[in-house]
């Protein structure tokens, strides 16, 4: 089936096309959400807009100020959905929350939006930070518990949807409302409350949906965070505006189940889990072995197809990648299963929607050209300007900020420095405030050479950094196989401090002499988003960074060793 259009499409929302779906296809799947109890759960078009239009109702007879941040605080689930859509027909302002957050950004963002109703969603204080943020809530802030919450103690969701009779009429939106405040990530300082409205969201799907043919047919797969952008922008949005079913995962343990279920058309991930898939393949299956069985005809499409289906990815026609760069090694090894990753850049500030790599026109490196209805260019610094039809209405309480981020004629001022080739594709170089001057007062964009050590395959995470040293030096946290090898002794610190003194001569010999890496360092501990050395989308907060290790450095440096283990 193809995209629905209509004459009043310009005037359309979310919800407008949300009541579409139920109205066409209400015994059609929408959300599919496995339970604790290996059950699985169906929700139809039908009982999804039943359900919105229930917790509206409820919502609306707590007698709270039109337009009210509403918090949503929880993993991804199909409730978590459905409330977000609830709120917006209640006539209130969702305000999600990454179920990651410590303590403190939690509080900030509460009291920053003024929240005045917590929804609880699938939080078990194991793979979230539950326990830390339940003792942060203020004591007076209205709760209510989605299935998988935490909290038996306060209204439930079960209850609402038994007892609350359902809007009828819903008052559906201009394009003009606000829908949505997201809270950047941030790497530093307090996060930015990015204001979308209604009609950013659909310009976005109407923008990126077109650019990959999103259809009625489609199936998403969804455990990207729905509190950032991208999972909203890629997932959410284009859900309800295309009627795609969308599945969700259960819990890490059975991630690789609950993918192979839904076999989804549309997959978004970022390189990070795309290295953990490939990494997770080679241990089965090892790339000399691939390479035999690759070269027989009636072999490889055989294992190749098989490969595609253990990773639940053999009905994939569109795969999408992010927010970082991805080793060419790891790109052209998934071209040879037959999927082509799709590079995409955007940010929070334009509802993920500026640039897009097309099919068959990839080039590695870089992150596609400007998606439809976007315009790009650079300033006098370099850095990438950018105008897109998913652009925010502004930051929440803060005018000077959006005025200093947004110039007189609309463009984001995105922070990132790029370069274009002649197909009008995009590469990101690095941050404008990533350059740090080295003692010698020679400045060094640590990106670039992040991404040279980064196509090794043992390293997984790479942070390169400097300010005031002499030299620069780079930061390293060995793959998971790696470390595994390195602990059951299958591989020796030496072998491997061999390795990686060769690729510091190697990358060395890439770079201008202020830009050469003065010594690598091997880390022993993981950097995660709970220790905070991670964002909610996995990027690395560089300033958290420096501060823990930037005291170090001198006495690493005098150690005089190429590759140092800490």
């Amino acid at each position: 089936m193809s995209a629905y259009v209509t004459t009043q499409q310009q005037e359309e929302t979310l919800l407008h096309r949300f009541r579409h779906w139920a109205q066409s296809q209400p015994e059609r799947h929408y959300l599919t959400q496995p339970m604790p109890d290996g059950s699985i759960l169906n929700i139809t078009w039908g009982q999804a807009w039943l359900q919105a239009r229930c917790f509206a109702g409820w919502l609306q007879a707590q007698d709270l100020p039109p337009g009210s941040s509403i918090g949503l605080l929880g993993r991804n689930s199909a409730h978590w959905i459905l409330a977000d859509v609830g709120i917006w027909l209640a006539g209130h302002v969702s305000v999600p929350l990454y179920p990651t957050l410590n303590a403190q950004t939690a509080s900030y963002i509460i009291e920053h939006s003024e929240i005045r109703l917590m929804v609880l969603g699938k939080l078990d204080g194991i793979g979230d930070s539950w326990k830390q943020i339940e003792g942060s809530l203020p004591t007076d802030l209205p709760l209510v518990s989605l299935p998988l919450s935490p909290r038996a103690d306060v209204a439930q969701w079960d209850g609402i949807m038994r007892m609350q009779p359902p809007l009828e009429m819903p008052t559906l939106p201009e394009r003009s409302r606000m829908a949505t405040i997201i809270y950047t990530s941030g790497s530093t300082g307090c996060p930015k409350g990015v204001m979308h409205s209604f009609g950013s969201m659909m310009a976005t799907c109407e923008s990126l949906g077109g650019t990959y043919s999103f259809n009625n047919d489609d199936r998403m797969f969804s455990y990207l965070p729905l509190a950032h952008a991208a999972e909203r922008a890629i997932v959410e949005a284009p859900s309800l505006y295309f009627g795609c079913q969308v599945f969700f995962p259960q819990s890490l343990e059975t991630f690789q189940v609950d993918l192979k279920r839904a076999r989804p058309t549309l997959f978004l991930s970022v390189p990070r889990l795309w290295t953990k898939f490939y990494q997770g393949i080679q241990n089965k299956l090892p790339l000399r072995l691939q390479r035999l069985l690759f070269a027989t005809p009636v072999l490889s499409t055989l294992v190749k197809r098989r490969i595609l289906k253990e990773l639940g990815m053999d009905a994939v026609r569109v795969a999408l990648t992010g927010s970082a760069p991805l080793p060419a090694d790891i790109i052209q090894w998934y071209r040879r299963l037959g999927l082509e990753l799709l590079d995409c850049y955007g940010m929070s500030e334009n509802f993920a929607t500026s640039h897009a790599s097309r099919p068959g026109a990839v080039r590695i490196g870089y992150v596609g050209s400007t998606a439809p209805g976007v315009s790009c260019r650079f300033s006098a610094e370099g850095e990438i300007l950018v105008r897109s039809p998913g652009q925010m209405m502004g930051y929440y309480k803060d005018l000077q900020r959006t005025a200093e981020e947004t110039t007189e004629d609309g463009f984001f001022r995105t922070g990132d420095r790029g370069e274009i080739d002649a197909e009008g594709r995009l590469r990101i170089t690095g941050r404008i405030k990533e350059l740090f001057k080295t003692s010698k007062g020679k400045y060094v964009a640590p990106v670039p050479i992040e991404q040279l050590l980064a196509n090794h395959p043992q390293i997984e995470t790479v942070c390169v950094t400097g300010p005031e040293n002499p030299q620069p030096f780079a930061l390293l946290i060995l793959a998971e196989p790696v470390r595994h090898e390195l602990k059951q002794g299958i591989v020796t610190r030496a072998a491997l401090t061999a390795s990686l003194a060769q690729l510091l001569e190697t990358v060395n010999a890439q770079l201008e002499k202020h830009e050469q890496l003065d010594y690598l360092v091997v880390l022993d501990d993981i950097w995660t988003t709970e220790n905070g050395f991670l964002t909610p989308t996995l990027k690395v907060r560089r300033a958290v960074v420096e501060r823990h290790f930037l005291p170090k450095a001198e006495t690493w440096r005098r150690q005089g060793q190429a590759v140092i283990w800490d």
